[in-house]
């Protein structure tokens, strides 16, 4: 059954979503960055965003190494990112951080790692958006055999997060349109956002257009 709709999902939806994410998040990455993406899968968003942006660089890890990958991915164990200090301008988590048990674990690597975190996840807020939530995880990855903890935060929850490790938002976007209406109206309002945090002596926050 998992098989039959992750099928469905990658006809149907998968490749949608991916070049709209691609659009989005290729606007907040700064001139000449170089890029991490922490759990990217195969790259393919990251592919994307490459040809926008060509002024920039992107590698990956991923802790489910696929056989054939769009850019450059090591493995990592989930928890330890395998680069020295500042290595990197940005990282990048892509529905990725509510896979983890305790996401503060990675944000505290890419914190070390990097000067800006780059982030798509979910707000858990408003009716039933935890079970909302938990079916679109189930549908779009179970079928891969990505871990499903369903550890989504509320909106207070990430800024504190952020406050814990001396970030804060700096760009952000919720409205993204990933999803063809009727779905949208059950699987986007509410539940989605783009953010971009910097360190706390960066600019102030304000919302990026669509």
């Amino acid at each position: 059954m998992p098989g039959l709709i992750g099928t469905l999902h990658n006809q149907l939806v998968s490749g949608r979503r991916i070049k709209l994410l691609a659009d989005r998040l290729a606007l907040l990455i700064p001139h000449g960055a170089r890029v991490l993406d922490v759990g990217c899968g195969d790259g393919a968003a990251d592919r994307l965003i490459l040809d926008q942006r060509p002024d920039i660089t992107m590698e990956g890890i991923e802790v489910l190494l696929r056989p054939e990958t769009k850019i450059p991915v090591k493995r990592f164990d989930g928890k330890n990112i395998p680069y020295a200090d500042n290595s990197f301008d940005l990282v990048m988590f892509v529905d990725v951080l509510h896979h983890t048990n305790d996401p503060i674990v990675l944000l505290r690597e890419a914190r070390r790692v990097a000067k800006m975190i780059l982030i798509k996840d979910h707000f858990c807020e408003g009716i039933l958006a935890g079970s909302r939530l938990r079916l679109m995880d189930w549908v779009g990855n179970a079928h891969h055999g990505v871990a499903l903890p369903y550890n989504y935060w509320s909106r207070r929850q990430w800024i504190r997060a952020f406050d814990a490790i001396g970030m804060k938002i700096s760009k952000m976007n919720e409205t993204l349109g990933l999803y063809p209406a009727p779905a949208s109206w059950l699987f986007e309002h509410g539940l989605h956002f783009v953010a971009r945090v910097d360190e706390v002596d960066a600019a102030p926050a304000r919302l990026i257009a669509d």
